[in-house]
This record gives C-alpha cells, structure tokens and sequence, in this order.
C-alpha cells in the first residue's frame, strides 16, 4: 500500500506539471511568436511480484516537455519593421553589452535612438550591412554578420559619366554649311545659340550632386551626317538683356552617321569611329574638374549592333525618343521596405533606391533542443546542435513577411481540454491517497483490537 500511495503522489506531481504548462500556453496566447508547450508522462521503472511475468509499475513521472514549433498565424500591423518569418528559421539578435547571440520567432522591432534594429528588450537584429549584401546573393554565408542599423542621413551623390539617349533626326532637314555658334546676334554674349536643326537638353550632375542643364544642338552638316555640339549654362551669369543665361561649349563634338536605311552607322567622335567619344564639362573649380560625360546614342552598325535600338535619321519630325543618365544628387532618407529576402531597401529623396543591408535568419536542426530563455527567446545548446545562419528564402530557411506579426500558436480550445483532463486525473489521484489512507486506519483498527 505504501508504493500505492506513492504512485498516486507521483500522479498529483506530474498533472501539478501539466497543469503548469497548460496555464502558461493559455497566459501566452497572445505572446508574439510563441510556440506552445506539452507535458510528456511517462512511467517509472516497476517492481516484480512474484514471478518475472507480473511486474507493478511505481507510478509516473513527466519525462519531457516538448514545444511546437509550427506556423503562428500571421497578422498585419502595417508597421515596417515588424516582421514575421512564413516558415522554418529565427531572428538572430545579440545583446550589444555582453556580445551573446540568441534567436527568436518575434519580430516586434522598433529602431532606437543610434538607428539600430532592436527587439522591445534592446537585443540588436544581426545580418549583412549593404557592402556585405551582394556577396549573399549567392545563397551563402560570405558576408560579416553584425548589427542591422537603417541610415538616415544624407546619402551621397554621383556624377554623371554615362548618358544614354535615343533621337530620331529628320532626314528632310536641310544641311546647314555655316559654324555653329552660341552667339548668334554677335553682341558679344554667347546666350542665343544659330546654325542648328535640333536641340534638346538633359539634365546632368556634378561630383558634389549639383545639377546641370546641358543642351546638345543637332547640325546635318552632310547627307546622313550630323554633328552634335554641347553646350551648358556658365555659372549663374546672363545675357546683357538679363533674359538668357550666358552659355559655354563643352570640350569635345560627337558625329552621328546613317546609313541609307536611317540606321545609326555610328555615333563617335568622327564619322569612322566606333566608340563614344567623352564630352567634357567644366562645372566649376569646387567639384571635380573637368568631368568627363558619354553620350551614347545606341548600338551603332559599327559597333555590332542593328542601328535601331536608339536613334534613327527617318522622315519624321525631330524628337528625342528617350534619355537616361546615371548621375544623381544627394539625398535622405525618406521610406524604407523589407523584402521577403530581408533586404532593407530605402527610397531616397532624389528618387533612388538604396540598399541598407539584409536581414538573416537561423536554423538548427532539433528545435527541441534549444533553451528557452525568456522575452521570446532561445539560446542554443549541445541537443539543438550549431545555428545554420543565411539570409531568408535559402538553406531550407523560410521567408521575411515585412509589416506583420507572428500570432502565438496556442489552440485555447485544445488546451481546455487538457486542462479538464488533468484536473480529473488529481482529482483520481487524491482518491487514490484518500482510499490508502482509509486501509491504512482499517489496518491500524486491527491492531488495536
């Protein structure tokens, strides 16, 4: 009767257990990135009796306590930097005083006062800055991990070295024999440009982001033969009558050929060339000086191509057809967008898209094994074996879902049940105590008779 009694405390014990368990899933049902828990029973070694057929078991003990690790539900927040993971994987972060690494399923990140990406308790979100982020296209682990932090100051600019554009010139316009000129009145003021078909203007940068207006003036100077002169604004400077600024020509003039069929034969910067020439551009003694400037006007025929694919010389009116340049000025920070991928992408001001970095996401393979710690996070130990660290949609990782949040997986209905089916299972095993006990007195009633 004893090893009785003992059995049905060893009971009261393990459903006590449960019970905690359950009760903590229920107070976690709304914990970001939760993962529910089970109590896993299991019973203790028996005692023969008799014959080494009957064994009694000595009662049960919890033998484990396995969590879950399945898919939350996600809910939108529209908030940017929450952040859900839509299958296998944790957020990596790290503590900035003591250095130690931890991983977690919750994505509530906010930005603190540095710029940093932190959980609420301040752990910094770890993955590749933009100079790392190209060499993790690959799928690997190339980059250096480190602190996720968004800039938002002023990006830097970039000069103007190629511009690319395509023109249709008019095959009907009429060769112009005299020079061009920017001062075509003669007053002494270059601001009222003669001798020329076509014109259009394309705005470029300097090497500190300032803009300028830079003019190319189209002159049939031949049958299919046209020449092109730049010119630009010099300075802040205008024309005696105050109307026009004062123009300067760059250094350098370009040929455009064509062939009977109105295809670019080539666009260099004589009528046998096959490579662009580099226009150069005096923008001032403060940035650099002079900067050199590509103007491309297509694929020519001389260069391989089918002299279609930018400018033409067809029976058409003068017109430019398209025209992109690759400089830009600086900018800030004005929106910043989290890819499936964990990329961090910011839109600047001056219209570019700028990469700030990735996001990685951690692996093990035995999730069981990891020790949980608490504020929804995880450490690694010798069962969950070493992190598998890369960047989201790769290595069997599953992918960033930027402006959601990871509901915990609780089943609250589930859980009731367990929790009735615990509380009659103490409620058995203190009639089990109670029942001992009362042969315990009946025993002790013989006796005294």
């Amino acid at each position: 009767m004893i090893s009785a009694l003992w059995s049905s405390v060893s009971g009261l014990n393990s459903t006590s257990t449960g019970l905690d368990v359950v009760s903590n899933n229920i107070a976690n049902m709304n914990t970001t990135g939760y993962k529910t828990s089970r109590a896993n029973f299991g019973d203790v070694l028996s005692q023969y009796v008799g014959t080494s057929d009957g064994q009694v078991g000595s009662g049960t003990i919890v033998s484990s306590i396995s969590t879950f690790f399945t898919q939350g539900s996600l809910v939108t927040t529209g908030n940017t930097y929450d952040m859900a993971i839509d299958g296998e994987g944790f957020f990596v972060v790290k503590d900035p005083s003591t250095k130690v690494q931890e991983y977690s399923r919750s994505g509530n990140f906010t930005l603190d006062k540095s710029g940093y990406l932190v959980t609420s308790s301040g752990m910094r979100v770890q993955g590749y800055m933009a100079s790392d982020v190209n060499a993790t296209t690959s799928g690997t682990d190339n980059g250096v991990l480190t602190d996720i932090k968004v800039q938002s100051t002023i990006a830097t600019s970039q000069a103007t070295a190629n511009v690319t554009t395509g023109v249709n010139l008019n095959s009907q316009a009429s060769v112009i024999s005299a020079a061009f000129t920017l001062d075509g009145n003669g007053d002494g003021v270059n601001n009222d440009p003669s001798n020329y078909n076509y014109s259009n203007t394309t705005t470029v940068y300097d090497s500190q982001g300032g803009s300028h207006e830079v003019t190319a003036y189209f002159t049939k100077v031949a049958a299919n033969s046209w020449a092109v002169h730049y010119a630009y604004p010099a300075g802040n400077t205008t024309s005696s009558t105050g109307s026009s600024p004062t123009l300067t020509m760059a250094s350098g003039t370009q040929t455009l050929t064509f062939n009977t069929s109105g295809k670019l034969l080539n666009d260099g910067a004589t009528a046998s060339s096959t490579t662009d020439p580099t226009i150069y551009f005096d923008f001032g003694s403060s940035v650099g000086n002079p900067e050199g400037i590509v103007f491309d006007y297509g694929k020519s025929i001389n260069e391989g191509g089918t002299g279609v694919s930018g400018s033409t010389q067809l029976a058409e009116s003068n017109q430019m057809l398209n025209s992109t340049q690759d400089g830009y000025a600086a900018g800030s920070v004005k929106a910043v967008t989290i890819g499936d991928d964990g990329t961090i992408s910011a839109t600047l001001s001056n219209g570019q898209i700028a990469t700030l970095g990735q996001i990685v996401l951690a692996r093990f393979n035995d999730n069981n094994g990891l020790t949980k710690l608490s504020g929804n996070l995880y450490a690694a130990s010798k069962s969950s074996g070493n992190p598998i660290i890369n960047i989201a949609k790769s290595d069997g990782l599953g992918r960033v879902v930027s402006g959601s949040l990871e509901s915990s997986n609780v089943d609250l209905s589930s859980e009731f049940v367990n929790m009735i089916t615990y509380q009659r299972a103490f409620e058995a095993n203190s009639k089990g105590i109670q029942t001992i006990n009362e042969m315990l007195q009946t025993l002790n009633t013989l006796k005294q008779g």
